[in-house]
């Protein structure tokens, strides 16, 4: 039996993946190929790097003790433990903004102050639009936006040499030494690949842990580095994009959650496709803070992507009738939240490993 496993996006759902991974491991599941994705990347990889026997343990404590925070550090300072912002690149840009002549193009325009002067004459003397709307857009656009000193400090913030809120690719860093790249490449290893968006090239791009496989659809994969890991989970606006050779990348599972096609097309072997998808829509509940919001906008992309492509998936695969393997979709729980907190961590752990039992007991291996 050649089984494959996918491992999507999802961030702060971690804990799923870590909890899916030990009920399969308990129960003697094991995989040929693996596809991955944004955080599903992160725990793969550093699975698959593991002390033989203690995958489940050391892939926990490094998200445990290196990516989440304790709960009672987290009530104040809601970020990940790798979230940093990148001081030395801020401090470069805002130096690059200070001494640069374009920085102080169009602060001052006489014309759209007049405008301004005029409009707010006109809502001082309109009862009618003395409400909240109208307030907050007539501070908008007659106060902030013609103001040429707050227009200089806007401008510093939005357009100044910064990709993205963080920064994590840091080859030299502690965090990712930690992580044992070269015994990915071992031999007893099965086939391990992620992919990430390249936005020079505007394809997507995979990478993976035998560079030198002859695919059979010809495609040609890169090789999984620091640099590719951390490129498949740079989240736009969140963390900063990375450059590998001449390419800029971003994360590909905006994109792809699930690797399917490449899946298929490279491994027509494979008997059976695991998927553990993590995040669903009907985890996202309404924002109460900010971070809440941030959370969503996330992890509500990477929910429908990810159901989209699994609904595609099967699609094709019952109409195009080219494979006739078996799907295993292992349920996500809404019980998780986004929170990069250790709770949330081991929550999800827990439910992982209930979700995969229960997908155990309902599993029938397909008769060849």
């Amino acid at each position: 039996m050649k089984r494959a496993i996918t491992l999507a996006g999802g961030g702060p759902a971690a804990g799923l993946h870590i909890g899916v991974l030990e009920a399969l491991d308990n129960a003697g599941i094991k995989f040929d190929v693996w596809a991955l994705s944004c955080i599903g990347a992160w725990v793969g990889l550093v699975y698959n790097q593991c002390d033989p026997g203690k995958e489940v343990k050391q892939t926990y404590d490094f998200f445990r003790d290196g990516v989440f925070r304790d709960d009672q550090s987290y009530s104040r300072f809601p970020i990940n433990s790798v979230f940093g912002s990148d001081s030395f690149a801020n401090t470069r840009a805002m130096v690059e903004f200070f001494s640069s002549p374009e920085s102080y193009e169009n602060l001052w325009l006489p014309e759209k102050i007049a405008e301004s002067a005029k409009e707010t004459l006109a809502f001082m003397s309109d009862h009618t639009k003395w409400n909240q709307g109208d307030f907050n857009r007539w501070v908008l656009n007659d106060v902030l936006a013609v103001n040429p000193f707050i227009r200089y400090w806007a401008s510093m913030m939005y357009l100044s040499n910064i990709s993205g809120l963080s920064r994590i690719h840091y080859p030299e860093s502690s965090f990712m030494k930690a992580i044992k790249f070269e015994r990915l490449y071992e031999n007893d290893k099965p086939f391990i690949f992620h992919n990430a968006w390249n936005i020079t090239r505007q394809r997507l791009d995979l990478f993976s842990n035998k560079p030198l496989f002859s695919a059979p659809s010809g495609f040609k994969y890169g090789k999984i580095t620091s640099a590719s890991l951390c490129a498949c989970s740079a989240l736009p606006y969140v963390e900063e994009t990375v450059q590998i050779g001449d390419d800029i990348y971003c994360e590909g599972a905006l994109i792809d959650t699930v690797n399917f096609y490449q899946l298929l097309e490279d491994h027509p072997y494979i008997d059976e496709v695991w998927v553990n998808r993590i995040v669903d829509s009907g985890q996202v509940k309404s924002p109460r803070t900010i971070a809440d919001a941030l959370a969503n906008l996330c992890m509500l992309f990477a929910a429908t992507v990810g159901e989209d492509d699994i609904k595609l998936f099967k699609y094709h695969v019952k109409e195009e009738n080219k494979w006739h393997g078996q799907i295993v979709e292992i349920e996500v729980s809404e019980s998780v939240n986004f929170h990069w907190t250790r709770s949330n961590l081991d929550d999800g752990r827990r439910y992982g490993r209930e979700a995969a039992n229960r997908a155990l007991g309902r599993y029938q291996p397909k008769k060849k």
